[in-house]
């Protein structure tokens, strides 16, 4: 797809240097085969189309679709990290009788939570969890996100595990959204197996890792690490097998207490270490020492009440490179929409608009294990975004709605208001 963006009110755009995100006024966008060819100040891109078209680049101007990008803004297409967005049913339910006064964990104990959402899944083939999933990853473009992490864990069989994770490679596909799928078999210890927790281990060390990997089915392996859940013994022998097998690590860690699971992401070399609601200094230094990704997923925090929120400030400051995802799933964080955690995390998490722009962008491709999607320049995937709003500022002050007036994949129009 061939596009050239022009008047553009501000295009943010950014850099491999952390936190620093280069912002110009009047500006244009040029894409060619679904690339990028030049960008940034009129002028500038002009003479890199020249550049790049030495012989065509007239017939390229006078032929190609415009846009007027006049008073909008223009980013590169957002990043979610941690998504659990096949899951087949949703619980409101639940959410109804938090209101009246359970909390999740009360809820969970008496067989809610994640085990009722593997009890909806396991009924359902194949075929039924990609219809229910299909309009969700059309509503992440429509929300200006272009690349979404998605995990297994709502199956916790060998079988439902496979077919969660088939199920999105054909929604891979079907869809023109980037889909990065994560094996997360350690997601809760299923009911056949409350009272045999060894075996359950077994079963994901000596099943269904192997034939995940062997399949590859997956980029990474995840854990919830948690009380209640898995210790950090029972995570460190899961996860070392993982490994082994040469999937990548990811580990949801410190939610809601603090066990250790932070400094076990350090020990590990984890890509990503997720919430980190309760982490330690002891955990910080971990993960800044392996360059563990912390990923922090405010939506959670508000969905259930939590008040107890992660340091962001103080792991910035420490030198951490800080991602924001929104933890999408039916049971604690019921919500797509990244603009909004970015104004959560500036709200309630001390970050600058600035930074959480950058925590969904290129911070959130790092704790994926990649320097891009997130970045847009010259060659890269023309993944971007069309903001009904004077500039990046703007984007994460205003909450509740949604600024999205266009969202391009590969210089292809997958969404316009």
């Amino acid at each position: 797809m061939d596009l050239i963006l022009s008047k553009i009110g501000e295009l943010a755009l950014p850099q491999n240097k952390i936190w620093e995100i280069k912002r110009t006024k009047n500006a244009s966008l040029f894409v060619k085969n679904g690339k990028v060819i030049a960008l940034g100040t009129n002028e500038q891109a002009l003479e890199q189309v020249k550049n790049a078209l030495p012989n065509s680049w007239e017939n390229f101007l006078t032929n190609t679709k415009k846009i007027d990008c006049s008073g909008k803004t223009v980013t590169p297409g957002l990043v979610d990290p941690h998504t659990h967005s096949v899951f087949g049913a949703t619980r409101q339910h639940e959410f109804k009788m938090r209101c009246e006064g359970k909390t999740y964990t009360e809820i969970a104990q008496n067989g809610g939570g994640i085990r009722y959402s593997v009890r909806k899944l396991r009924s359902l083939s194949e075929e039924e969890l990609v219809n229910f999933t299909l309009p969700f990853l059309d509503k992440f473009f429509e929300l200006g996100t272009t690349t979404v992490e998605v995990k297994s864990g709502y199956g916790l069989t060998l079988n439902d595990e496979i077919k969660m994770l088939k199920t999105i490679q054909t929604l891979q596909k079907l869809h023109k959204l980037t889909l990065i799928p994560t094996f997360l078999g350690a997601h809760e210890i299923p009911d056949e197996f409350r009272e045999n927790r060894e075996g359950y281990v077994d079963l994901l060390t000596k099943e269904m890792i192997p034939k995940v990997a062997d399949e590859k089915l997956a980029e990474f392996c995840d854990i919830f690490t948690e009380t209640g859940v898995y210790t950090v013994e029972e995570s460190e022998k899961i996860l070392t097998v993982a490994k082994n097998y040469g999937l990548k690590i990811k580990m949801h860690v410190e939610e809601l207490s603090h066990v250790g699971g932070a400094e076990l992401a350090g020990k590990l070399g984890a890509v990503s270490a997720d919430h980190l609601e309760f982490v330690s200094q002891s955990g910080i230094e971990a993960m800044k020492k392996s360059g563990t990704v912390p990923v922090l997923l405010p939506g959670t925090a508000l969905f259930l009440g939590i008040k107890h929120l992660p340091p962001a400030r103080k792991m910035i400051d420490e030198g951490l490179p800080v991602a924001l995802g929104t933890d999408f799933n039916p049971g604690s964080s019921m919500t797509q929409s990244l603009p909004l955690m970015m104004t959560l995390a500036c709200t309630q998490m001390k970050m600058l608009p600035e930074e959480s722009f950058y925590a969904t962008t290129v911070n959130a491709s790092k704790s994926l294990a990649r320097e891009k999607p997130g970045i847009l320049e010259i060659g890269s995937d023309a993944d971007f975004v069309v903001w009904d709003s004077p500039d990046l500022d703007f984007i994460v002050y205003y909450f509740g709605g949604n600024l999205v007036n266009k969202t391009f994949k590969n210089g292809e129009l997958v969404y316009e208001k």
